[in-house]
C-alpha cells in the first residue's frame, strides 16, 4: 500500500534530481494497482475519465507537490500502457504499491495481431452476453464506452490501443470501407473527429458500446448500412471511415521489449 506522504517524497525526488541535471537516467516511480481503479477528467472528481483494471501501472505525473490538490484530495497520474491522464483519489492509494519493475511494452507484429483478431471479436461477444449498459470512461467489465470495449478487448490478448475513439482513429492504419476485415476498427463522429468507434465482425456487421441518446445504452450488434434499424442508421449518417491496427501502442516514456515469437 501507498500512503500520501510516500507520493510527496517521490514527487519532491523527482524535482531534486532534475534541480541537480543528474546524467543518471532517474524515471519516475510507477505503482502497480492492486485493484480496479476509477480516474477522473479534474481534481473535482466528478466525471470519469478512464478505469485502470488490477494489474495496470501508472506514475504520479507530478512536477511539483501543488499537483496533489489540496482541496479535493486528489493527485494526477499517467497511466502506464496508454500515456492516458486522470486524476486518481487520494483515498485509492491504498489500492496501489510499488511497482518492481518499469512498465515495458511488447511489440507485436502485423501478422501476430492478425492471428489474435478472432479472440478480439470472441471478447467482445462475451461482453455483450454479460449484463451492460453504457458507462462513459468505463474499461472495466461489464459496462464499457465505445472506445474502452476496443482497448479492453485489445489488451485481452496483449494489444495496446490508445484510450479514446479519436486516438485510436489516428493510431490505426487508414481503410477504405471496401477493404473491411473482420477485427478492422470502423469510425464514427463529425467532419472534425471521431466520437464513436466499433469493431467490424464482417458481413456488413459492427459490435460496439453505444450510449443511451442515439444508441443502445450497452453493447450490442449493429449493420453498417443506411438502411437497417433506427441505430445503425443513426450511427451510419457519421461514419467516418476505417482503420486496420497493425501494431500496438508504444508509450512515450517506456522502452519496449521485443514481442514473443
Amino acid at each position: 500500500m501507498v500512503s500520501l506522504a510516500q507520493i510527496r517524497e517521490a514527487i519532491v525526488a523527482n524535482l531534486a534530481a532534475s534541480a541537480a541535471e543528474s546524467r543518471v537516467e532517474n524515471p519516475r516511480v510507477e505503482y502497480l494497482c492492486l485493484s480496479n481503479l476509477n480516474l477522473y477528467d479534474a481534481a473535482t472528481l466528478e466525471r470519469l475519465a478512464t478505469q485502470a483494471v488490477a494489474g495496470r501501472q501508472l506514475r504520479v505525473l507530478a512536477e511539483h507537490p501543488a499537483a496533489i490538490d489540496p482541496k479535493t484530495q486528489a493527485i494526477l497520474v499517467q497511466l502506464c500502457e496508454d500515456d492516458y491522464l486522470g486524476w486518481l483519489p487520494t483515498e485509492d492509494l491504498d489500492l496501489l504499491e510499488v511497482a518492481t519493475a518499469p512498465y515495458q511494452a511488447v511489440v507485436r507484429s502485423a501478422d501476430q495481431i492478425q492471428a489474435s483478431l478472432p479472440q478480439v471479436m470472441t471478447y467482445a461477444q462475451l461482453a455483450m452476453a454479460q449484463p451492460n449498459h453504457y458507462l462513459w470512461g468505463g474499461t472495466v467489465g461489464p459496462n464499457y464506452d465505445c472506445s474502452g470495449l476496443m482497448q479492453t478487448a485489445f489488451a485481452a490478448v496483449g494489444i495496446w490501443l490508445p484510450r479514446d475513439a479519436y486516438q485510436q482513429e489516428a493510431f490505426a492504419q487508414p481503410i477504405e470501407l471496401d477493404q473491411l476485415q473482420p477485427g478492422d476498427l470502423i469510425f464514427f463522429g463529425t467532419p472534425e473527429r471521431a466520437t464513436h468507434v466499433g469493431l467490424y465482425l464482417g458481413d456488413g456487421q459492427y459490435i460496439h458500446s453505444s450510449g443511451k441518446d442515439q444508441g443502445r445504452n450497452g453493447i450490442g450488434i449493429d449493420r453498417l448500412s443506411a438502411e437497417g434499424d433506427r441505430v445503425s442508421q443513426t450511427y451510419y449518417q457519421q461514419l467516418r471511415g476505417a482503420g486496420r491496427v497493425i501494431s500496438s501502442y508504444l508509450p512515450q516514456s517506456c522502452p519496449p521489449q521485443s514481442g514473443l515469437p
